[in-house]
């Protein structure tokens, strides 16, 4: 493939592949690391892509094992901190406090939602995908990107309680 193919399909994937990243992993340096390695892998294996999906969906499925496996490593390589090591309290601001809580709380409640509804509003919400792209990334149509976004809302609102399905 050409140098000018490649910046073309890095300029018109980018953003969606470090959106999707941003909503994997909720860490800007992060993502835009994985989004780097995601074309580099791309390049890599360019001969592999069939076109039997959109080039998006692929640079997706790239990155989020590229994220997965990320996830593996940290795992590997978490440091055991020696329990004699004393707690350094953090700043007492009330108002800090009362927003963190009611972030982590509403943090708890979508990652208390079923998988793929967890992903979706991860993807919306948090990386600002369109519905379309949801759909493309999660190999579904947008209609169905729309509609489990849209029960995903309506389970919070009612405190994340699951429905059996």
């Amino acid at each position: 493939m050409p140098v000018e193919d490649l910046q073309k399909v890095y300029q018109q994937h980018a953003q969606t592949v470090y959106k999707f990243l941003l909503a994997k992993t909720g860490n800007e340096h992060l993502a835009e690391e994985l989004t780097q390695e995601t074309f580099y892998q791309a390049v890599k294996s360019v001969d592999r892509f069939d076109g039997s999906c959109k080039v998006s969906v692929w640079l997706c499925q790239i990155a989020k094992h590229l994220w997965y496996q990320h996830l593996r490593k940290q795992k590997r390589e978490a440091p055991v901190l020696p329990e004699d090591l004393p707690e350094v309290p953090g700043p007492s601001a009330e108002e800090g406090l009362l927003e963190k809580e009611g972030r982590m709380d509403l943090f708890r409640l979508v990652h208390g939602l079923p998988e793929p509804a967890r992903e979706v509003v991860y993807l919306r919400a948090f990386g600002g995908l369109s519905f379309r792209e949801i759909g493309d990334v999660c190999g579904r149509t947008e209609t169905w990107a729309r509609v489990t976004f849209y029960r995903s809302k309506e389970k919070l609102r009612n405190g994340g309680a699951r429905d059996e399905e």
